[in-house]
């Protein structure tokens, strides 16, 4: 089985990374870090945004961009105001493949070289002239979504389970009930 992968190029928000962490735990994503981060994975910015759900996250940290090419395959997609390509236009239904979605830092993307190398996989989200850009974990979001729309939600709970834990879940007909 394939995986689908958020990676984080140099991030420098730790409310954003928290996010992003709390995204990958609700969509079996894997998260990769690429160094140098803008912060410490201590830091109470990121337990607070990533809630409670920090300690489950599957996330891989590497030194630079160097080691995280040497170390992965699969399919990339990178994510900039500059892509040539819609997000809707990407095919990533097949879930025996690993596939990647590469976001940059905050304050100035991923850098120019990298998309330049990688042109025919960079891609936009479709957005109005008065915003540069949306904030990276919701873009974290849509991209992790729409690949698990196309992919049918696989191993997804689609409604409020029924088990009570520590999550106080209500089950799906909590609704229907008086």
């Amino acid at each position: 089985m394939g995986t689908l992968n958020l990676v984080l190029y140099q991030p420098e928000i730790p409310q954003n990374t928290g996010n992003i962490m709390r995204t990958c735990v609700a969509t079996n994503t894997v998260l990769h870090l690429i160094e140098p981060l803008g912060f410490s994975l201590e830091e109470k910015e990121i337990k607070r945004s990533g809630a409670n759900y920090v300690k489950d996250v599957k996330y891989i940290r590497y030194k630079d961009w160097n080691e995280f090419k040497a170390k992965n395959t699969g399919k990339m997609y990178f994510l900039t105001r500059y892509g040539l390509h819609n997000l809707y236009d990407v095919h990533v239904e097949d879930p025996q493949e690993d596939y990647y979605f590469v976001l940059g830092k905050e304050s100035s993307g991923i850098p120019k070289e990298i998309l330049q190398e990688n042109l025919e996989n960079c891609i936009r989200l479709p957005m109005t002239d008065k915003v540069r850009a949306l904030n990276v974990s919701n873009c974290a979001a849509i991209i992790v979504y729409e690949a698990l729309r196309q992919q049918g939600f696989p191993n997804l709970c689609e409604f409020e389970p029924d088990t009570t834990s520590e999550l106080h879940f209500k089950g799906k007909n909590y609704l229907l009930e008086d």
